[in-house]
């Protein structure tokens, strides 16, 4: 269960594209690595104490709709935070593309010479459930929840949206979520945000791929329409199960165009 097996590459980064944002992309990681993500010795009480690029990094955002709360990384593994890593080499992905690794929680932004920008993630059921080779063709900040009919008969709180539950702070799909396509169908699949972040490293009852609000707000700056994604797996879709089991987080009609992809890391991002 814990093995990932080889897929060939999905989309590309130019070289030259990819070689102009770069700088900025080790820049927006550079202190999550200065030293380790935990500093040797403890605090108050014998506390770890967290390196400060990291406790930066995860520290609350003030200039969003919703208030986002800084992460307790101490109830989190320090292999989990966002950080740059060699890509493994059983993973085979041109830059640029997103790589999904359930099995072991990890969640890869590819970049050139071998790299890759690592997240923490947690998975739910649904996120075993579907693997293969999609793209990004919808994305939205502070997304709606639609409960599926079989939780809001079973669960009031769920039943007082019956049309979705407005994006916010107590929605379980957090600050934003990316929707996988395969041509013009949707898979069902999701990576989003969440309300949980202690659940993150963690295989969980319900959800897909699921990130602390802060990654998935950086993920999201680096990854317009068009992004390949592959999951990692030996799974065979079945979008229907997906679907009812998951929570219904589909997106908002909107028009999806790849015109253009160029995946080009931001100028600034938060963290």
């Amino acid at each position: 269960m814990n093995e990932t097996k080889p897929l060939k590459a999905a989309g590309k980064l130019s070289r030259r594209t990819f070689m102009i944002g770069l700088p900025v992309v080790l820049a927006a990681c550079q202190t999550s690595q200065p030293g380790g993500p935990v500093a040797s010795g403890g605090g108050m009480g014998g506390a770890p104490v967290i390196d400060q690029g990291f406790a930066t990094m995860y520290g609350p955002i003030t200039d969003e709709p919703f208030p986002i709360a800084a992460i307790d990384l101490t109830k989190i593994n320090p292999r989990f935070y966002r950080q740059v890593v060699n890509l493994p080499s059983e993973i085979n992905a041109e830059p640029g593309t997103i790589v999904v690794d359930p099995y072991n929680h990890f969640l890869y932004l590819v970049f050139e010479n071998g790299t890759a920008l690592r997240y923490g993630v947690g998975v739910g059921r649904q996120g075993f459930a579907w693997s293969g080779d999609a793209t990004i063709q919808a994305k939205q900040q502070w997304p709606k929840w639609h409960p599926p009919k079989e939780m809001m008969a079973r669960d009031p709180e769920a039943a007082k949206w019956p049309d979705g539950m407005p994006g916010g702070p107590g929605n379980p799909l957090g600050a934003r979520a990316l929707y996988l396509y395969q041509g013009k169908v949707d898979t069902l699949y999701r990576i989003h945000g969440t309300t949980q972040p202690w659940s993150i490293g963690k295989s969980l009852s319900s959800g897909c791929i699921r990130m602390m609000n802060q990654d998935i707000i950086d993920l999201y700056s680096r990854t317009p329409i068009g992004t390949r994604v592959k999951v990692l797996g030996n799974s065979t879709p079945d979008p229907v199960a997906v679907y009812d089991s998951k929570g219904g987080a589909r997106p908002d009609p909107e028009p999806a165009s790849t015109a253009g992809y160029v995946p080009v890391p931001p100028d600034s991002v938060h963290g």
